[in-house]
C-alpha cells in the first residue's frame, strides 16, 4: 500500500496547502455529524460564505432606497454589472470591455450566434463534437434549421477516437475535411462528460484558417483552467457562473467577443442595455451599440442574480488563477495516482492522463459496466461522497481547488474501496 494512502499524508500536504484557509469561505454541505466530501463543483459550486451579504445587501438597498438605488453608491444599479468585469477577465484571459455577464448560457450562445453564425449556401456548416451536452447540440441543430439548412448535412460532428477522446489530430482532420464548407467552428474548451480540455489557440488557428468564425462553450472551464480568451484569437465564447464559479443555481451567465468585433456591424438582437450608456436615456428610437461586449446586452442586468458572484469572484481575485491551478493539479494527480495504485482493478479514468489536457474533473467508469457504476454511484451517496452520474456510465469528481482538499480524496478513495470488498 503506498504511503500515499494514510491519513498522515493527506493531513501534511492540506497543511502546506496555501489556499487551505479558502475551504472557510463556503458552506459545506453536512452529512449526519460530518462534512460532506462534495466532488461537484463541475455542477453546482457551493456557496461562499459572502454571498448572502451581497445578496442583503440590495435587498437593503431595494427596502431603504427604492428606484433611487439604481443611482446611488458604489454599488448603483446602473453600473452594477460592470462591477464583475473586470475580475471576469482576469478570470478568462481578456481585456475587460470584452466580457460581459448576462442571460444564461444557451441564451447568450443563441444570441451571439445571430451575429457570428452567417451561413451562406457554399458555407452552410457548423463543427461540433459529438456527444456533446445537449443544450449545445439542441442550439446548433436548431440554428441550422432557421437557417434553412438541413442538420444532416450542415451539422458535423466529429467523432472521438476509440478511447472516447478527440485529441487536436481529429479536430484538425475534420477541419481539413469540411473546412470548404464551414461557417462556424463551436467547440467546448472541456468537454463535459469526459473532462477533455482543448487548446483554445490551436483549434481557433485551424479553424481561421479555413475560413471559419470559431466561437467555444467554456461551461466547464470557466473558472477550471486558467484561460487565455483573447490571445487565443478567438471571435467569442460563452460559460455558465454556476459550477466552478460558484454563484448559485441559474446563475447569470458570461460572454466574450474579441476586441476586433468591438464596433463590428454583424446584424445582431438589438435590446437597450447594450445601446451606448452614453446616450441610452435619451430614449431615441435608433440602435446605437455600445463598443465591445456590452453591445450585446438586452435588458437590464440581474441584480440579485448577480450579487452572489460578486462574492465569488472577490475569492478567484484573492487565490489567482494561477495557484488555483497549481492546487487543481495537485488534487486531481493525487485522486489519478491513488487509483491508479489502489483501485486499478475497479476503476478506469476515462479522462486524459496529461494534466494539460484535463482540469479538475476525472470521469471514471466502473470496470463491470453500468449497473456496477450506478450501484458504485449510490454507495458514495450513502457515504457521505458526493459525485455526479452521466449516462451511460460515467461518474465525475471534480475536486475544486477553493474548498476540496486531500483529505476530501482519501475519502472518495476509501469509500470505494469499502464497496469493493463489501
Amino acid at each position: 500500500m503506498s504511503d500515499l494512502f494514510t491519513d498522515d499524508y493527506a493531513a501534511s500536504a492540506d497543511a502546506a496547502d496555501p489556499l487551505r484557509r479558502f475551504r472557510a469561505q463556503f458552506h459545506m454541505p453536512r452529512f449526519g455529524d460530518v462534512e460532506q466530501a462534495y466532488f461537484v463543483g463541475n455542477s453546482l459550486g457551493l456557496q461562499p460564505r459572502g454571498a448572502r451579504a451581497q445578496v442583503e445587501d440590495v435587498l437593503d438597498k431595494w427596502a431603504m432606497e427604492a428606484v433611487e438605488g439604481h443611482f446611488r453608491g458604489n454599488s448603483q444599479w446602473m453600473t452594477y454589472h460592470g462591477l464583475v468585469g473586470a475580475q471576469l477577465a482576469e478570470i478568462v484571459g481578456a481585456q475587460p470591455e470584452e466580457v460581459v455577464a448576462m442571460n444564461s448560457l444557451t441564451a447568450n450562445l443563441h444570441f451571439l450566434m445571430v451575429g457570428f453564425y452567417r451561413p451562406t449556401a457554399e458555407r452552410p456548416a457548423i463543427l461540433m463534437e459529438a456527444g456533446a451536452f445537449p443544450s449545445d447540440r439542441y442550439a446548433l441543430e436548431s440554428q441550422v434549421r432557421f437557417h434553412g439548412f438541413d442538420p444532416a448535412t450542415d451539422l458535423i460532428e466529429v467523432q472521438p477516437g476509440d478511447d472516447g477522446l478527440f485529441g487536436i489530430d481529429a479536430i484538425a482532420a475534420a477541419v481539413a475535411e469540411h473546412g470548404h464548407r464551414l461557417a462556424l467552428v463551436l467547440w467546448p474548451g472541456v468537454q463535459y462528460r469526459t473532462g477533455e480540455a482543448f487548446d483554445l489557440a490551436e483549434i481557433t488557428r485551424l479553424g481561421h484558417a479555413a475560413g471559419a468564425i470559431v466561437g467555444f462553450d467554456l461551461a466547464h472551464a470557466a473558472g477550471n483552467l486558467p484561460l487565455r480568451l483573447h490571445d487565443s484569437g478567438a471571435d467569442f465564447a460563452v460559460w455558465c457562473h454556476y459550477k466552478y464559479l460558484n454563484s448559485g443555481p441559474g446563475a447569470v451567465a458570461g460572454a466574450f467577443v474579441h476586441a476586433r468585433h468591438a464596433d463590428t456591424d454583424r446584424p445582431r438582437f438589438a435590446g437597450w442595455w447594450g445601446h451606448d450608456a452614453s446616450t441610452r436615456f435619451r430614449m431615441g428610437p435608433d440602435f446605437q451599440p455600445t463598443p465591445g461586449a456590452d453591445g450585446w446586452q438586452l435588458s437590464n442586468p440581474p441584480i440579485l442574480g448577480l450579487a452572489p458572484l460578486r462574492a465569488s469572484l472577490d475569492l478567484f481575485t484573492e487565490a489567482g488563477m494561477p495557484a488555483l491551478r497549481a492546487k487543481s493539479e495537485a488534487l486531481t494527480g493525487y485522486l489519478a495516482t491513488l487509483i491508479r495504485s489502489e483501485l486499478d482493478a475497479v476503476l478506469d479514468i476515462a479522462t486524459p492522463a496529461d494534466p494539460a489536457r484535463r482540469g479538475a474533473q476525472l470521469s471514471l467508469r466502473v470496470r463491470g459496466g453500468r449497473e456496477q457504476g450506478r450501484n458504485l454511484f449510490e454507495h458514495l451517496a450513502g457515504n457521505g461522497v458526493l459525485g455526479d452520474w452521466r449516462e451511460p456510465d460515467v461518474i465525475r469528481i471534480s475536486p475544486a481547488p477553493l474548498y476540496n482538499n486531500h483529505a476530501d480524496v482519501l475519502r472518495f478513495v476509501r469509500a470505494v474501496q469499502r464497496w469493493r470488498d463489501a
